[in-house]
């Protein structure tokens, strides 16, 4: 082989290697933009949830619907950024209120369950034990001590004969409608829940007042037979008690 022919196939050897060494240089250097996609995002109005997709089409039909096109690298290089970090990113910012929400709420829960139960102390002043009450005249009069202080939801309930009387720390209760015999009187302290905290109790007698009604019979008697009297024994009647004001008068 001549020395001409030589530094020609040298020059024809240099052409290729640098041809080739351009191929690959813009390869590297297209190969990101060929990666990189048109994607979608979309962000419903409602609720604020953000998608990524490369289908718009699908979401385009969705009432509420916010679409805006985005640009997101699809490798995983630390230079153009990562395409879950983004959506995750995303679902943070969405899921960011919800979190908030639950967190209040479940500190509202735990704050009302850690509510400390008050220890109350019940205790009855009247009726005293085995107190009896004559019917109609006396009422039952109910009186309590509470320590401490109710709380916020409880409160004190007070019971005849397992009947609700009353509420509060005192009560009279009428006896007219109560008939004779034993009943007893009972103090409760719940909470909201209708859970008991705390009770006492007493046993009471009601008993007729004897003279009162014999008394009331009598004159009910009375009054019966002036009634059935004709009307000119009402007149003689009603002349001798006349009489009789007069004399007691002048005697006095």
């Amino acid at each position: 082989m001549t020395l001409s022919s030589k530094r020609m196939s040298s020059k024809s050897n240099t052409a290729t290697i640098l041809l080739i060494s351009l191929v690959v240089s813009a390869a590297s250097i297209y190969a990101p933009m060929a990666n990189a996609a048109p994607i979608y995002k979309v962000v419903d109005e409602k609720t604020g949830q953000v998608t990524f997709t490369d289908r718009p089409k699908s979401y385009e039909q969705q009432a509420g619907k916010q679409i805006t096109e985005t640009y997101i690298d699809t490798n995983n290089t630390s230079s153009f950024g990562n395409t879950s970090t983004a959506s995750n990113q995303g679902n943070n910012i969405v899921s960011a209120p919800l979190q908030s929400m639950a967190a209040t709420s479940n500190a509202t829960i735990s704050n009302t369950a850690k509510k400390p139960q008050a220890n109350y102390q019940l205790i009855m002043t009247e009726p005293s034990e085995k107190r009896a009450y004559h019917r109609p005249a006396q009422s039952i009069v109910v009186n309590l001590q509470l320590r401490p202080a109710l709380q916020v939801g409880d409160r004190v309930i007070i019971y005849l004969d397992g009947k609700e009387v009353a509420q509060g720390l005192s009560t009279s209760i009428a006896t007219v409608d109560i008939l004779p015999g034993a009943h007893t009187v009972k103090a409760i302290v719940e909470n909201e829940a209708g859970r008991r905290l705390k009770q006492v109790e007493r046993t009471i007698y009601v008993i007729q007042n004897t003279a009162t009604l014999q008394n009331n019979k009598k004159i009910g008697q009375q009054l019966l037979a002036y009634q059935n009297l004709p009307w000119h024994q009402k007149v003689l009647l009603k002349l001798g008690q006349d009489d009789t004001n007069k004399q007691q008068s002048s005697n006095q």
